[in-house]
Parts: C-alpha cells; structure tokens; sequence
C-alpha cells in the first residue's frame, strides 16, 4: 500500500506519526511524508522520503520573542483563521499535486492538517487523522465548520456542518483514554495507540554526541532528584525571559537539573551555571525522561504525554495553542502544579518543583497514566487499522 503522511505543524505534528510510519515501512509498504520545507531534514533523518506541501514555517533561528499573557480567545483564532483558514486552503492545492504526481493510496494526516482531509475527500482517498492536541477542545463545529465549509465547496465537496470529515475513516489517538477531557469526547473512529516516546527507536539519539553527553554527566552526579526544564520546539522562541527565570529558580534546589533550549538556540545564552545545571540543545525524551523525577514544561502536548507515558509527573508554564488545555487537564488529573508564565516569580518556581517532588500523590497520579499509556496497542496495530482502509 501506497502511503501518504501529511503534517502541517513542526516536529509535534510529526513525531507522532513517525512510529506508525516505521510500522508502515516495516511490513512492506510504500512510504511518503509530506509537509512544509523547513521540516525536510527532520524527516530524510528519520529515513524517510519528502514531498513539500507548505504550511506554517518554522521561525526563524535568530527570532526571539517576547513573552505575553495567554489569550484562549486568540488561540482559537489561529486555529479557524489560519489551520482551517489559510493554511488549509494552501495545503489543499499543493497536496492534490503531490498526490498526483506520487499517487497514494490511503493518507494519514495529523489531526489539524485540514487540507490534506479535503484533497483526499476530492480523490476520493481514505484518510486518516493522528491526533496532535492531547486534550481535545479545538476541533468545534462552531469553530472551525465555517472556514471548512468554504474550503470544501471551492472543491465541489457537499456541505459538512458536523465535520464528519475530519473522523470519517480512522482517528489515531497516541494518547492515553483518561487523559482527553470528557467535555470534548473521541469519535467512534477513533482508536488508542502508545505515544511515539515509548517507540524503542524514540530514543535512537541516545548514541549521539549530545545525549551520551547528558547521561554520563547525570551518571556522574549525586543521587537527587532530577529536574528537566524544556519549552519545546517553537515556543521556545518566543519565550523572553522565562528560560533563565525558571533555570535560576531549579538551579538553586538540591536537585540536578537538565536544561534543553532547542535546536534555535545557543544553550551560551543562558550564561554561566553552577555545577549541578547541564544545558543542551536537545535530548529525546526518550533517553532522558526515564531518568527524571519532574518536567518543569510549557504544556505542549508532546512533552506532557512523553512526561505521563513515563509515570513523570510535571510543572507547567502554558504559553500558547492548546497548552493551557493541556494544563488544565493535568491540574483535574492531579499529575501537576501550574503556574502563570509571565507572573511566576523566583520563589513560585522553586516552590512549584518542591511540591511536585515532595509530594507523593503528584507522582502516583502520574504513574496510573503510565500504567495506562503501557496497555495500549503499538504502532503495529496502528499499521493494521490503516491497511484496513484500503
């Protein structure tokens, strides 16, 4: 079977599938991801060919931006007026292209990648959708129907209110069941997978110079608890001074604390740090998280449900997209402590991270998700459902 992967985002919105596409090659199929340019080398990395079909590009590596107050209302607005608005638009007529010319026969798309659901709906295509926003609460008729109906119509499509398209097929949820808000239940297409960073490949940077680096030196250190304190991979960009505000505040407990700044920045721009701070570009989550005792994060979905799957309970600083869902549901969970990114001062932080490990219930609530995430099926399972389609 001829497969396509499509993503609209960055790495949060590729990484998902990734496990499913090792499956996918694994058992004899043919394999094509397809998404905005700047994510090439990412993919050719993970041994993969690459179609670009555009969408949002990463920023660019000098950006710094600063930090702002959390407003729902305005990320909601991204979602309608830019991924089911522009961005769809655009990606819809690139990625009839692409299909053209590479002729798939199923499409698996993440979940916000609109216009590949509407190029496969005009070719007539199975599809299927990999869920990228672990809480839910995005995908709204009355958000979101509006600038999908549009779409759709320019294609010749048939009105959609209800957007039965968007979970026509399959919806592949690498996420753990309790996690999802009821309020914004699955539908009944959908089927739980592990997350990519129980995927034993996850880790495959565990040989590289970087992560050999972070774990001899954490091998090295006194046994304590361990801290890690990432931003993710785009907002950590426009996070002003939140990274030095929140290292100085770990650095001063009696823990050993990993830092990774991403790819965009020079870990030097934190200046100078005690003997018990390691900062680094980046690090899997898979090599480092089982190693860790709490996730000091801006609640993007990849880092919460990488830092759940390994029963390590978290402290978050939303900052955008659906990270304050994220954190809402963490807080109903019982798995974190969450704090304003803009207000959070030194003694917040320190508190934050002193509560989370001092406080058993913080780790046992993590460790029931865990528990969960181990149960189900892998990427394996995820391959059989899609072949079903065709």
């Amino acid at each position: 079977v001829r497969i396509l992967f499509t993503f609209t985002g960055g790495s949060g919105h590729f990484l998902p599938a990734l496990p499913i596409a090792r499956a996918a090659s694994a058992r004899g199929h043919q394999v094509m991801f397809s998404g905005q340019e700047a994510m090439l080398s990412a993919v050719l990395a993970a041994g993969f060919p690459f179609l670009p079909s555009g969408g949002p590009t990463l920023a660019d590596p000098a950006a710094r931006g600063r930090l702002v107050p959390v407003e729902r209302a305005h990320e909601e607005q991204v979602i309608r007026d830019n991924f089911a608005g522009r961005t769809a638009r655009g990606r819809t007529s690139r990625l009839l292209d692409v299909a053209a010319h590479w002729r798939p026969e199923v499409i698996v798309r993440d979940e916000v990648d609109f216009g590949a659901a509407v190029a496969a709906e005009r070719l007539g295509l199975p599809h299927a959708a990999i869920v990228v926003l672990a809480a839910g609460g995005f995908l709204r008729p009355d958000l979101i129907a509006d600038s999908l109906g549009v779409l759709r119509a320019e294609h010749g499509l048939p009105a959609d209110p209800g957007l039965a398209m968007l979970h026509r097929h399959l919806t592949l949820v690498p996420v753990p069941p309790s996690y999802r808000n009821p309020d914004d239940p699955l539908p009944a297409t959908a089927h739980h997978i592990q997350p990519s960073v129980l995927d034993p490949r996850y880790a495959a940077g565990r040989g590289d110079e970087a992560t050999s680096g972070v774990l001899a030196w954490l091998a090295e250190r006194p046994s304590r608890p361990t801290a890690y304190i990432t931003l993710g991979t785009v907002f950590h960009q426009e996070s002003g001074d939140l990274f030095p505000r929140v290292v100085a505040a770990v650095a001063g407990l009696d823990a050993n604390v990993v830092v990774t700044v991403g790819r965009e920045i020079d870990p030097r721009e934190l200046g100078p740090q005690p003997p018990n701070v390691h900062v680094s570009n980046f690090v899997p989550q898979g090599a480092l998280l089982p190693h860790c005792d709490v996730v000091v994060c801006h609640a993007g979905s990849g880092s919460v449900i990488g830092a759940l799957a390994l029963g390590v309970p978290l402290v978050l600083l939303p900052l955008g997209a659906d990270q304050p869902l994220n954190a809402d549901r963490c807080e109903a969970l019982g798995v974190a402590r969450v704090l304003d990114p803009v207000t959070a001062g030194h003694d917040d932080l320190g508190r934050a991270v002193l509560d989370v490990l001092e406080h058993p219930r913080f780790r046992i609530a993590a460790e029931r998700i865990q528990d969960e995430t181990a149960s189900l099926p892998t990427a394996v399972h995820a391959v059989a459902l899609i072949e079903a389609l065709t």
